[in-house]
């Protein structure tokens, strides 16, 4: 005996007669290949609905077709491919393919000094977008943590050590030694300045002909920039490292975001960006906050 066929609700017609921008899957569990690694993603999949008249889409195709990440480094060749396949299976309905994944990149990063190492998270998304004919859009995001020192803090915090100085010295004749020796004492640190763990968000489009996704080039750029990204293992000489480099880059919020966007200019095959940063203010209730844009078009 025949089984009996399954009724195909989505391929009814709709009473509604109306196109829809997107329809899919959101928060798919999906393991995929990035950088060597392999990491575990959320994913969004969908398609636009253009045909009025049709019910609904056939999810169960977007997610079949995305089993090839599992398999094959994340790539933007990879990336088109599986929107023209989400296409290819939604002939008469779609025009639009959409793939948004949202993951961690880890790289292990060594310590400024001694031979130590440690695993950094960098939080990304990846968006891809193909309309029927079109090229491929391809988008990253990546957040980067960092430390920043506040200059107005530092200027403020070496007048008091220099009244100290003053008035510990106004009557004494000047030795190294003993200066020295005030140097490291606590009235040699009477002030310090206030830093706080920071963040930027970088937001890139990429050039249609761009092969791969410049993940480590945007991250190691921007890191070098900021001049203080966030340590993982340390020992002493790299805490003291960390701290001589967060006294050579003060920077407000708006220095970071300029560093930052003279970094990703002298990147290629980059056809917009933004960038925004955070400064987690330990002096404040509240977050410092610069952004900076930038496009190919209005260039």
């Amino acid at each position: 005996m025949n089984a009996p066929l399954l009724p195909d609700i989505a391929a009814q017609t709709s009473t509604a007669l109306l196109p829809l921008a997107r329809v899919g899957m959101a928060g798919i569990a999906q393991p995929l290949r990035l950088e060597g690694e392999r990491l575990m993603a959320r994913i969004s999949a969908a398609v636009s609905l253009d045909d009025p008249t049709a019910r609904g889409i056939h999810m169960s195709r977007l997610y079949l077709a995305l089993e090839a990440l599992e398999h094959e480094e994340l790539t933007p060749a990879l990336l088109a491919r599986l929107l023209d396949e989400f296409l290819a299976s939604h002939a008469d309905l779609s025009e639009g393919a959409y793939l948004d994944i949202h993951s961690e990149l880890l790289l292990k990063r060594p310590a400024l000094v001694s031979p130590l190492a440690g695993w950094k998270g960098y939080p990304l998304q990846i968006s891809a977008r193909r309309v029927r004919g079109g090229a491929l859009q391809l988008g990253l995001r990546v957040e980067i943590g960092y430390s920043s020192t506040c200059p107005c803090s530092a200027a403020l915090a070496r007048q008091l050590i220099q009244q100290r100085f003053a008035a510990d010295f106004a009557d004494r004749e000047l030795q190294p030694e003993a200066v020295l020796d005030w140097l490291g004492s606590s009235a040699g640190i009477l002030a310090t300045p206030h830093s706080q763990r920071s963040r930027a968000i970088l937001d890139v489009q990429l050039d249609a002909t761009c092969h791969e996704l410049p993940l480590l080039a945007l991250i190691d750029s921007a890191e070098a920039a900021l001049g203080t990204a966030l340590q993982t293992a340390v020992k002493r000489a790299d805490e003291q490292a960390f701290a001589l480099a967060n006294g050579q880059n003060l920077m407000f919020c708006e220095d970071a975001a300029r560093r930052l966007h003279h970094a990703l200019r002298a990147l290629p095959l980059l056809d917009a960006f933004s960038v925004r940063v955070e400064h987690a203010e330990s002096l404040h209730a509240h977050d410092a906050v610069a952004e900076s844009r930038w496009s190919k078009e209005s260039a």
